[in-house]
């Protein structure tokens, strides 16, 4: 709908711009070229804008009505008791009143938006706070999965967004000659479609030519959009936390909902390979969770009992240490 109003638009114009080249200067052509090459000018406009840029153009626009109104009626008033002020500092009056009342009301909107709600037709000034945020998703996110299975609990009841220059990493993703990048880009590409027809993700078409790097125009979109990112990078995480852009981290979120190990409690693993460490093994919990055991390195294919000793808990995951009870 948006691609056929846009069409719509710069066929408009251009038909006008050929009207008002052929009446006024008798060149249907140039004023067609015109008309064109303004109807475009403002669609790319359009597209380069961001929402944020857009909301407060908005804003912009309402305080200018509301401070011409204003001023309308505040004129007409001072006209009807000063009937002999001369036309030149009529003038003068007039139109200070209307940029200083103009000036006011942007003021006014600009502070007040996020105490009140405003509505008038196609536009919507209302309280905004952490949780209305838009999720933007990146392709370790989507490639990982569970984020399908965290929107299902409702969890993230936001606005949830897909660049389409995440959306061309994927899809390249899944053209790797590698085998099993190619099978990682696939399962993408369905969990994608599972959360566009199901969940309403919404896939925005966002290039950001000028910038380099998925990563970098990712931090960028989020900035612009006062956005969170939704993913699995651990390095995306830390470059976004510097860049001030919160972050979703669906590995901390994972681990925040694991049951809690604490130290002195026993455990039951299989011990399945040596560990870095001289005399170590190395086993695992059923939720992936990698369990570190002191010498238990001649002891692979056994189950051990251990005691926790340590427990180590990052972003990139957890690490549980013990030794045998």
């Amino acid at each position: 709908m948006l691609h056929i109003i846009r069409a719509l638009f710069v066929g408009i114009c251009a038909v006008l711009g050929g009207a008002i080249g052929d009446q006024v200067y008798k060149h249907a052509t140039w004023g067609l070229a015109a008309g064109l090459g303004s109807g475009l000018a403002f669609v790319a406009m359009e597209l380069v804008f961001t929402r944020r840029v857009a909301s407060v153009l908005s804003m912009l626009m309402i305080g200018l009505l509301v401070g011409c109104l204003v001023s309308y009626f505040m004129n007409m008033t001072l006209d009807l008791v000063l009937k002999e002020t001369e036309p030149v500092l009529k003038s003068y009056r007039n139109i200070s009143i209307t940029v200083v009342l103009s000036f006011l009301s942007i003021l006014i909107i600009l502070h007040l938006k996020d105490d009140f709600k405003f509505v008038i037709p196609f536009v919507e000034l209302k309280r905004e706070s952490g949780g209305s945020k838009p999720a933007i998703l990146d392709t370790s996110a989507i490639i990982d999965g569970r984020i399908a299975d965290i929107m299902d609990t409702k969890v993230i009841d936001t606005q949830v967004i897909v660049p389409r220059f995440v959306l061309i990493e994927l899809q390249q993703v899944a053209d790797s000659q590698d085998k099993l990048k190619r099978n990682r880009g696939r399962r993408g590409l369905d969990i994608l479609n599972r959360l566009r027809k199901s969940k309403g993700v919404e896939v925005q078409e966002v290039e950001l030519p000028d910038i380099q790097g998925v990563d970098a125009k990712l931090v960028r979109l989020a900035k612009t959009l006062d956005a969170r990112i939704v993913t699995t990078d651990f390095n995306l995480n830390k470059v976004a936390q510097v860049q001030g852009v919160e972050v979703i981290n669906v590995n901390d979120l994972a681990t925040a909902l694991r049951p809690v190990v604490l130290q002195g409690e026993k455990l039951t693993i299989k011990v399945i390979r040596t560990g870095e460490s001289q005399g170590q093994g190395v086993g695992y919990l059923d939720d992936g969770t990698m369990v570190v055991a002191e010498e238990c390195a001649q002891k692979i294919g056994q189950e051990v009992e251990l005691t926790i000793t340590n427990v180590l808990q990052t972003s990139a995951g957890r690490l549980i240490f013990g030794r045998p009870a």
